[in-house]
């Protein structure tokens, strides 16, 4: 009996304890969109209604299903370079192309010039903390340091303020998290497309990254890459070139 009564009082303990958390912290979610094949643009689901009143976004509804004007934001989440990051860079130079890149910590330390070049050539850099790390149930505390450890140290590099926007590490979040990051002045920045793009172990084929791309385009879109692919650095030229006569207008986020 002894035995069965330390089980109970065990589990009312964990329920006891758990229940605050949950209250706190709320539910972890982790970010994505329900894609069509109508070139429209895609709905968040239905649990992410909080999204918007925390500033964060996923897509420019401004430039919706019927907009006249074509827009499209390219947006690049850097952990390290490998060679692609300045390819692509070269292209989008070369294009008259401006991006968005949400970095790393260790992208500041290994590859200050590429951080400075990024800078100078006039893309937003942007907030992907310091350590990629799932920021879900962590303390205000723990979430400014990442942010603002981030921030600081591009301020040191650069010179220059980091643009104010922010995207959570493998698109993880809760509600407190987006509280926390829009009481330091940053807009959250979903995706509204992606694709497999990030282990350089299984690279999609070029003509395969070209189609799944090119069949989700849709206007207002955040597109996320992962500049260190092959493929993306490969097929980056052709696709800013088949954008542009399409009719798209590469924006960059502080429009949003």
């Amino acid at each position: 009996m002894k035995k069965y009564a330390f089980k109970i009082i065990a589990i009312c303990l964990a329920i006891f304890v758990f229940t605050p958390l949950m209250q706190v912290y709320g539910a972890e979610y982790y970010w994505y969109c329900k894609r069509n094949s109508e070139h429209r643009q895609p709905e968040s689901d239905s649990n992410f209604t909080f999204l918007e009143e925390y500033g964060g976004v996923y897509v420019d509804k401004k430039y919706g299903d019927n907009s006249e004007e074509k827009v499209i934001y390219l947006t690049f989440d850097v952990g390290y370079e490998n060679g692609n990051v300045a390819k692509i860079l070269d292209v989008m130079k070369e294009e008259g192309v401006r991006g968005s890149f949400f970095i790393l910590e260790n992208v500041i330390n290994r590859n200050p010039d590429l951080v400075l070049r990024m800078a100078s050539e006039n893309h937003l850099v942007c907030n992907h903390t310091m350590n990629h790390k799932n920021l879900v149930g962590k303390s205000e505390e723990v979430v400014k340091k990442e942010i603002l450890g981030l921030e600081k140290k591009y301020e040191e590099l650069t010179g220059k303020k980091m643009a104010k926007f922010f995207r959570p590490p493998e698109g993880t979040f809760d509600e407190n998290l987006l509280k926390t990051v829009q009481s330091l002045g940053y807009k959250t920045v979903f995706w509204s497309f992606a694709y497999a793009d990030w282990d350089n172990k299984a690279q999609m084929s070029e003509e395969a990254a070209m189609k799944k791309i090119m069949d989700n385009l849709h206007n207002g879109e955040i597109m996320l890459l992962h500049p260190t692919s092959e493929t993306n650095a490969k097929i980056m030229k052709r696709l800013i070139v088949e954008l542009k006569n399409q009719g798209y207008r590469f924006a960059t986020l502080d429009e949003l």
